[in-house]
């Protein structure tokens, strides 16, 4: 009896944790709000975003006229992390969300570049801008959607692009400094991560 009893004193336990630890998910306004502070501002009024429904359903917040698309951040993470990009990123970034929910994370490279070579998947072969912005969930502004001492990442696409074609370095820096990364590959990427301290948003 009293093992019966522990078993179901710790279920309830168990349930009084998660409850608590359940996180809301921000309503569609502060969603979208959040999301576009990734963008320029020029970009921010007119992208499309997608965020996610009450109940953590992911779909579209507001359509877009520019061409441009804003992710909302995960509600469910510590850090909250806001990215926008052009519509001709959209297939590669769409793909790359499909494989990470059928737990396809670490070979979602792989099948992408598969798929690319394939001719399966779409990817710009012109320079492609995306654009990175993060920072604690507990530092939203709730009425701005800003994030209190956010950082920004910049990563411009240049597909197969060589490090030394374009007179760059292809190893990391904490300088603020333009880098290539997966020199070579289907989805090279120029980084430039200003260094992280404050930012004017």
């Amino acid at each position: 009896m009293k093992s019966i009893l522990s078993v179901l004193a710790a279920i309830l336990v168990t349930f009084q944790v998660n409850a608590q630890t359940k996180k809301e998910v921000p309503s569609a306004e502060l969603q979208i709000k959040i999301a576009v502070q990734a963008a320029p501002a020029e970009f921010r009024e007119n992208s499309k975003v997608y965020g996610y429904d009450k109940d953590g359903k992911f779909i579209t917040l507001r359509e877009g006229t520019n061409g441009y698309i804003c992710l909302a951040p995960d509600y469910k993470m510590s850090t909250y992390y806001a990215y926008c990009y052009p519509e001709s990123l959209e297939p590669l970034m769409a793909r790359g969300r499909e494989l990470i929910a059928e737990g396809k994370r670490k070979q979602r490279d792989e099948i992408r570049e598969q798929e690319f070579k394939a001719g399966k998947l779409s990817i710009p072969q012109q320079p492609t801008t995306l654009y990175g912005y993060w920072g604690e969930a507990t530092n939203v502004n709730n009425e701005t959607g800003e994030i209190k001492d956010a950082k920004r990442r910049y990563v411009i696409y240049v597909p197969f692009a060589k490090a030394a074609d374009l007179g760059l370095s292809n190893k990391h820096n904490n300088l603020g400094m333009p880098w290539l990364m997966d020199e070579g590959t289907y989805k090279a990427h120029i980084m430039i991560t200003p260094p992280l301290e404050a930012h004017k948003h």
